[in-house]
């Protein structure tokens, strides 16, 4: 039986996390043949969420040097595609998100006239530079891309008020909440080992936690240290205990480091495998974060988010009252905890609304749209 080529091509952690149910769930599909591909656009962290769902890659681009520059990942990201999609010739090409990786791979499946299918399509802010340079790449995938799964209903009204046809826009749901669940199975799964993990934090267990990630490009430098003043301020001031996994890009890490190092309460640790962090979320009173995909998992954890961030392409959250922006303003960041601290009520109120990005089915919806598509003569 022929089965039809399915290429999915990513770079980073938050793509394979958001990618991988997409993945597994078409692998229980015969009628298919899966071929993964990775740049290794962030390789280390990349590897971490690889192995925890026990996915091999076909194809490793391995672009990743130190100090890599935008254009450098987006034409080393093309050129090695051009020669695969020529060996391979699939049928479709699935992306995730708004990476450079995923901006590369559709634009290559453009060029080579290969239908290309977006997950997590139709997040905007309308500010190119915010965030950077992920507006713009996903504006691109949009505009080159076949199939476009949004997460939500506010992201479809995005796609067709840019003139995408309604017709090749679905509502799923987001895959990470599929990922979240998957996750959490496992650490329920393997209590012990993770009550171990935690326990080697050696932190006092009489303050409540706060989680802390940031790692925005456009917060890189004077947005970053004020970042650190509020979380030192915080620290001081709170009767709390802040676990903070840095991410490995210099413009992070030394800032954080030259800042926060000598705080007891604060906790610098290296990045987490993705289990890790579910875990110490599930744990943590609040998260502090400028991600995209922990606005989207902790409210399903029921954890109020403050986002460090000056926009957010996830105001369904907003609106929800499941997370909160709080800029990078530092005064805005410390009076944003210490409410949550003090005010019962506000924090009920973020930690038990409904959160908007979906209920664990976003890849099951996905698998059937494609097979509809191919069984119909769509593809």
């Amino acid at each position: 039986m022929l089965q039809n080529k399915i290429l999915f091509v990513f770079g980073t952690r938050p793509e394979a996390i958001k990618v991988i149910p997409v993945i597994k769930e078409f692998q229980q599909n015969s009628d298919y043949k899966i071929i993964t591909c990775v740049t290794s656009q962030h390789k280390s962290m990349l590897e971490q969420v690889l192995g925890l769902f026990n996915i091999i890659p076909d194809y490793d681009l391995d672009i990743m040097k130190p100090n890599q520059t935008l254009s450098y990942i987006t034409s080393s990201a093309i050129m090695e595609l051009d020669t695969l999609l020529d060996n391979v010739s699939p049928d479709l090409i699935f992306v995730q998100g708004d990476t450079t990786t995923a901006m590369a791979a559709a634009l290559s499946a453009f060029y080579h006239k290969i239908p290309a299918a977006h997950i997590e399509a139709g997040l905007r802010t309308y500010d190119k530079f915010n965030p950077y340079p992920e507006e713009i790449n996903r504006v691109i995938i949009s505009h080159v891309g076949d199939f476009h799964f949004a997460p939500t209903q506010r992201a479809k009204h995005n796609l067709i008020a840019e003139g995408i046809a309604e017709n090749k826009v679905w509502v799923t749901g987001n895959t990470v909440i599929d990922a979240l669940f998957l996750t959490r199975n496992f650490v329920n799964n393997e209590h012990e080992k993770y009550r171990t993990f935690f326990n080697g934090l050696q932190l006092s267990g009489d303050k409540k936690l706060i989680l802390v990630t940031g790692h925005r490009r456009e917060n890189f430098g004077e947005g970053f240290k004020n970042i650190c003043r509020a979380l030192k301020e915080i620290a001081q001031t709170e009767d709390v205990e802040i676990v903070y996994p840095v991410h490995l890009n210099p413009n992070v890490k030394d800032v954080v480091h030259s800042y926060l190092k000598d705080i007891k309460t604060i906790h610098l640790i290296d990045p987490l495998p993705y289990d890790k962090l579910i875990y110490i979320m599930n744990k943590s009173h609040l998260v502090l974060t400028d991600s995209g995909g922990i606005q989207e998992e902790a409210p399903s954890l029921g954890k109020p988010v403050l986002v460090m961030r000056k926009v957010t392409e996830r105001p369904e959250g907003v609106e929800s009252g499941t997370v909160k922006l709080v800029g990078t303003d530092s005064k805005n960041i410390v009076s944003g905890v210490h409410e949550l601290m003090v005010n019962s009520e506000q924090y009920d109120r973020m930690s038990k609304s409904v959160n908007p990005y979906g209920d664990g089915l976003a890849s099951t919806r996905i698998c059937k749209i494609i097979d509809d598509a191919f069984k119909s003569g769509g593809i």
